[in-house]
C-alpha cells in the first residue's frame, strides 16, 4: 500500500508543521533527521497517513537510539474520531449477540500497520500533555487479562491517568485506540 505523490508532499509539510508546533514531544530532534528516516522508509508512509486520516494526528515523540528509529504516536486531543465505536479484538466482536460494531480496535490498528499503544506507553503521552480528558482509548491487553475476557482502556480525568478494564466485546462511541509506529 502506497501513498500518491500528492499525498506525501501533503503528509510530510502536515508532519513537518505539527512536529515545529510541538517542539516538547520531540525535544532534541531535528526534522531533517525525522524527514531522512521517513525517506529511507518510505513504506512506512502509508501507515503515517492512515492514522492521519483516521484522525490521529501522529507526532514523534521518540528516538531510539539503539535502532534508529523514530517513534511516533497518536497525538490528537481525543481519541481518534475516525476508530472509535469498535470492540477490542475480533474474539470480542464475535462474542457480541446483537448490535456489533464495524471493526476491532485489534483489527484496525493492525490493518494500518501500526500498534496499540500498551499502558506504559499511554502513561508517557500523558507526560507531553493531556489527552483524551472527554474520551477514552483502548490499549494494549496483557493475554492473561485478555484470556478471562476482559480487555483495557485508558483515560485522563481529574489530573490523573486512569487504567481500567471493560468486557472485550464493549463499545462506546467515545472509545477508540491510539497507535505508534516506528520508523
Amino acid at each position: 500500500m502506497e501513498v500518491s505523490a500528492e499525498q506525501r508532499e501533503a503528509l510530510l509539510s502536515t508532519l513537518k508543521a505539527r512536529f515545529e508546533q510541538h517542539m516538547n514531544r520531540h525535544r532534541g530532534l531535528e526534522w531533517a533527521t525525522v524527514q531522512a528516516r521517513l525517506e529511507a522508509n518510505p513504506e512506512k508512509l502509508w501507515s503515517l497517513h492512515e492514522m492521519e486520516r483516521t484522525g490521529g494526528e501522529p507526532d514523534v515523540v521518540g528516538h531510539d537510539t539503539r535502532t534508529g528509529e523514530i517513534i511516533f504516536y497518536d497525538c490528537s486531543a481525543e481519541s481518534p474520531k475516525g476508530r472509535r465505536s469498535a470492540c477490542y479484538d475480533r474474539e470480542g466482536l464475535e462474542a457480541r449477540k446483537e448490535h456489533k460494531p464495524e471493526n476491532t480496535a485489534v483489527d484496525m490498528a493492525a490493518g494500518m500497520g501500526i500498534e496499540l499503544l500498551t499502558e506504559e506507553q499511554y502513561r508517557a503521552l500523558q507526560e507531553l500533555g493531556n489527552f483524551d480528558t472527554k474520551t477514552s482509548s483502548w490499549v494494549k491487553t496483557p493475554s492473561d487479562i485478555r484470556q478471562l475476557g476482559g480487555a483495557l482502556f485508558a483515560e485522563y480525568r481529574y489530573g490523573t491517568v486512569f487504567v481500567y478494564h471493560n468486557s472485550a466485546p464493549s463499545y462506546y462511541a467515545a472509545r477508540g485506540f491510539r497507535g505508534s509506529l516506528r520508523v
